[in-house]
């Protein structure tokens, strides 16, 4: 049996909280900056993440951090750790 440190670490992100409008759910808007390989041109990208909130704390417009877990639908794969910021 494996222990819980030998599973190495989650994935943690920062994002924005873009919709609180499902129960228990929220969707994180999660942006990063990089640069080109060829160009050098400094890019910005996006990507939605659906991630669960047990306790419906956060809100639209709320920086908060979020976790990888298992599957606990169709689309949630994350779990809001912690409310960086309120709005």
């Amino acid at each position: 049996m494996t222990n819980r440190k030998d599973r190495g670490k989650k994935k943690v992100f920062q994002g924005l909280v873009t919709s609180d409008k499902m129960n228990k759910t929220r969707v994180v808007s999660v942006e990063r900056v990089f640069r080109h390989p060829f160009y050098a041109k400094t890019l910005k990208r996006h990507v939605k993440f659906y991630a669960h909130d047990e306790g419906n704390e956060s809100k639209a417009g709320d920086v908060v951090e979020i976790m990888a877990m298992r599957p606990l639908s169709k689309l949630k794969r994350w779990r809001v750790m912690k409310i960086v910021s309120k709005r």
